[in-house]
Order: C-alpha cells, then sequence, then structure tokens
C-alpha cells in the first residue's frame, strides 16, 4: 500500500471533466484499489459520482492511497494528473 498527498492546484477543482480523467485513469488499474481521502470522508477513486460528492476545490489537500497490483505505478498515474491540472491552463 503507498499514499500521497496532493493539492487541487487547477482554478476550478474536481469537476466533471477533470473527476472524469481521474476516475478513467484509475479504472486501468484494475487489480488495485485506489481511494482518495479530503478531511474524514473517503471515496473510491474509480466512482465518478463518489469523487464529485467529495466536492474538491483548488487548494483542497487530498490523499490518494493505492493497494494492490502495480500500486506505485497508479498512484503515480493519478498524482500526475493533479500535478499537470489535468490538462486545464489555471
Amino acid at each position: 500500500m503507498t499514499s500521497r498527498t496532493v493539492t487541487v492546484i487547477n482554478k476550478l477543482g474536481l469537476h466533471a471533466r477533470p473527476t472524469a480523467l481521474l476516475t478513467k485513469t484509475a479504472n486501468l488499474f484494475d487489480e488495485c484499489s485506489i481511494t482518495i481521502q479530503k478531511g474524514g470522508k473517503t471515496v473510491d477513486a474509480k466512482s465518478i459520482l463518489s469523487v464529485m460528492g467529495l466536492a474538491a476545490k483548488c487548494g483542497d489537500t487530498l490523499t490518494i492511497t493505492a493497494e494492490g497490483r502495480n500500486d506505485a505505478a497508479a498512484l503515480e498515474a493519478v498524482c500526475a494528473l493533479f500535478q499537470s491540472r489535468f490538462g486545464e491552463d489555471e
């Protein structure tokens, strides 16, 4: 099991498009469980509705945890989306 803390840096936070990218990426790792924690709430990163339910906005800190086969690669792929601002300019 590996974890990493990330900060939402894209201006609009985790709205529909970035959430769709995040869940699509997480679902590439079918033998790995990936969760996202914000405050006291933990959700499945493979569920678009669950991730949207976090209502993560710019500046929020999230903890991403991956467990299972290829957990390091899964964690790296998901965290790279946050670092790239999900391809958004701001």
